[in-house]
């Protein structure tokens, strides 16, 4: 066959494929419309599932400075970016390929007794913290709102007896933990949790059960480059960074 007979050829061939809707360019990279509608795939393939993002580490909502002198920098810096972010690529890792990938932090949290420890350690972790970065604020003189403050009272008597509760649970809190307010079906209520659990967790229903309105980290690794050995300085500091706004927000809506 001469050149000219085989270009003849292959034109009417090609031609040919594309009155049938075939084009080269369908075998190498579908396009955003094939994507969203994969007309190119076989009769009976499956459609393409979306790739599950993983979690990823999220920001602060201010500079790590931004809540000196009761939280210092270096803490905050290193807490947030090498703890936190150690949680976060540690839970990606433990779901990895497992058919809870894919999950919510809180659909993770309500069946945790199920999962292994990585999942619960590190995706409590992640919850935890990702909670208590939106619960700090350089903001000063928030107030808990009329309705939660009422809660406050009926529960503790005051505000100044809920921090006094709080601080017990803080401060009698073992080892590595947190100190949780929550609201329940009978009111608010004061709790602490070992290592990375919480009160969304399945095995904390009988313990600390219950939606949490707020949390305080009293890891070491939280407050010991400021205050070393005095939690007590640490938690009493928190009261002054406190974001009672989203507080106030969490206890009426209940998000």
């Amino acid at each position: 066959m001469n050149r000219r007979k085989w270009l003849q050829e292959a034109a009417r061939y090609t031609a040919g494929l594309a009155a049938l809707g075939f084009s080269f360019r369908s075998l190498a990279q579908p396009n955003d419309s094939d994507t969203a509608n994969p007309t190119w795939l076989a009769p009976n393939s499956e459609p393409l599932k979306p790739k599950t993002m993983p979690f990823e580490l999220p920001a602060l909502p201010y500079a790590h400075d931004a809540l000196e002198p009761h939280f210092d920098s270096m803490t905050m810096e290193i807490h947030h970016s090498k703890h936190h972010a150690a949680y976060v690529n540690n839970l990606n890792a433990a779901l990895n390929g497992t058919p809870h990938e894919g999950k919510s932090l809180e659909e993770l949290m309500a069946i945790i007794s199920t999962l292994p420890a990585a999942v619960r350690n590190n995706g409590g972790g992640h919850y935890n913290h990702s909670l208590f970065w939106t619960l700090l604020t350089p903001q000063t003189g928030t107030k808990p709102s009329a309705r939660l403050e009422d809660a406050i009272k009926e529960a503790f008597g005051s505000v100044d007896g809920l921090k006094e509760q709080f601080a017990k649970a803080a401060m009698g809190r073992f080892g590595s933990g947190w100190a949780w307010l929550c609201r329940t079906e009978n009111g608010l209520k004061i709790c602490s949790t070992a290592n990375q659990d919480n009160p969304l967790m399945d095995t904390e229903k009988a313990n600390c059960g219950g939606y949490p309105l707020l949390g305080l980290d009293v890891w070491e690794h939280s407050y010991y480059l400021k205050f070393q050995n005095r939690r007590a300085d640490y938690v009493s500091a928190f009261w002054n960074i406190l974001n009672w706004e989203l507080v106030s927000t969490r206890f009426e809506s209940g998000q």
